[in-house]
């Protein structure tokens, strides 16, 4: 199995982008008369939707991209994970702006539906719950009403960013320590003229 599919921000990535897609064909791009029953007073936004789901998956695959230069690229990976972390960023403020132009409530972090649905994002992304080909067993899913569901993408995005922080600052101490790619190529091949 590919190993960027054990990555917990890898994980996040991939449930982010696959809800979104479904989210924004739901609440964003439903017809106008399912989205009048469900309280939503607005037209199909293709542009939206299209930027949402360009977000997900930009970030879903700087991930992918950046943890690949790790062989060759501390400076590379600490670039693209950037670059991810900033599209999830701009996803949870469409996922924030949503809710609350749709007059729909945010939900704090302290709420019993946040820690829920941390709960539930913890549990799908648990590597128990990878298949031997990295796919997840048992899938996430939306709750099918707009309020909980946006608030489920705000709270699996914050996590996202959380941990995407984490592995950049991480990457970053590594490269400080151990020093670049090119730094250590020098050094060797500076220790080996020397015999």
């Amino acid at each position: 199995m590919n190993k960027v599919k054990y990555l917990l921000t890898y994980g996040y990535a991939e449930i982010i982008h696959d809800l979104t897609v479904e989210f924004t064909k739901k609440y964003i791009l439903g017809d106008l008369s399912s989205l009048s029953s469900l309280g939503i007073g607005r037209k199909p936004d293709y542009r939206q939707a299209d930027q949402m789901n360009q977000a997900a998956r930009s970030g879903k695959q700087n991930i992918v991209e950046g943890i690949c230069q790790g062989l060759t690229s501390d400076k590379g990976v600490i670039k693209l994970l950037g670059v991810a972390n900033a599209s999830f960023e701009e996803l949870l403020t469409d996922y924030e702006d949503f809710l609350r132009q749709n007059k729909l409530e945010i939900f704090s972090k302290d709420e019993k539906q946040t820690a829920e649905f941390r709960g539930i994002a913890y549990k799908i992304s648990n590597l128990s719950n990878l298949s031997s080909l990295g796919e997840f067993i048992e899938k996430p899913k939306l709750f099918g009403n707009p309020q909980d569901d946006a608030n489920y993408l705000l709270t699996l995005c914050h996590l996202e960013t959380y941990l995407l922080s984490k592995q950049i600052k991480a990457t970053e101490e590594k490269f400080i320590k151990s020093g670049g790619y090119n730094e250590n190529l020098y050094n060797k091949r500076r220790d080996y003229r020397k015999y």
